[in-house]
């Protein structure tokens, strides 16, 4: 590590936690966040900031003018624009250390079991079920740890899932049922913006404890932090692998 660098992440390796070799696992390290959009933009401007080596970021959606008021990876002069090649623009200009790529296109499962397999950890930054399964589902398979975000109206949840742990449980473990109705509800309401800049920033801090080892979650267990910011109320629970899990039976 050079003087530069040694100066730019200093205040991480002032953490007796992280330190210099902590940092260096972060250089070294891949993350493939999906979605840019109200999770994905604090989450990525940490990580790049942080100096995570590479940042794949999978976006098929462009940047709309509703978006603004919460995805703070785009700007009024990028409305049209494909979101993962904006959010590249963005990070370059807070890192250029980090390298950028972007992802425009809708990725099928196969897909994303191609760009795990150089990946370190994924990030579900994304809006719908369809692609929390998929995902879910290619991280359990390639067992790489996923760090999974959700807000809607005043409330979100972060839930961190380590495949790396032999009997980890998974998403579908978690949310077996009722997925679809709570996305169509979610499309309806309205959210706070500062919401999914707390939740897609703690995704980012859950990330970077993954990728340096420092992360300190009960062994083969799920961790799941739920947040009601309009009463301030924040709940922790961990939980184990279903063992009716359909999920987790079809890749075992």
């Amino acid at each position: 590590m050079d003087d530069h660098a040694l100066l730019r992440y200093s205040r991480h390796i002032l953490l007796n936690e992280m330190g210099v070799e902590g940092q260096a696992r972060l250089k070294k390290s891949h993350a493939l966040i999906v979605g840019a959009g109200g999770l994905g933009s604090p989450a990525a401007l940490y990580l790049a900031a942080s100096g995570v080596g590479i940042l794949s970021i999978a976006d098929d959606d462009v940047v709309e003018i509703h978006n603004l008021q919460r995805q703070i990876l785009h700007t009024d002069m990028r409305l049209g624009r494909n979101k993962a090649e904006s959010a590249r623009e963005t990070l370059a200009a807070i890192n250029p250390e980090v390298q950028t790529r972007a992802i425009s296109r809708r990725l099928t499962e196969d897909d994303l079991e191609t760009l795990l397999d150089d990946a370190d950890v994924a990030l579900d930054c994304s809006d719908n079920f369809p692609t929390r399964d998929a995902l879910n589902r290619a991280c359990l398979r390639r067992k790489k740890p996923l760090v999974s975000g959700a807000a809607s109206g005043f409330s979100g949840q972060l839930a961190v899932f380590d495949f790396r742990q032999k009997n980890a449980p998974c998403y579908h473990c978690l949310f077996p049922n009722g997925e679809e109705a709570e996305e169509t509800r979610c499309a309806l309401t309205g959210i706070f913006a500062p919401l999914t800049g707390l939740i897609g920033t703690l995704q980012a801090a859950e990330t970077l404890k993954l990728l340096t080892g420092i992360a300190s979650y009960p062994n083969d267990a799920g961790f799941l932090l739920r947040v009601q910011l309009r009463a301030q109320d924040w709940r922790i629970h961990y939980f184990s692998r279903d063992p009716g899990c359909v999920t987790c039976a079809a890749s075992a």
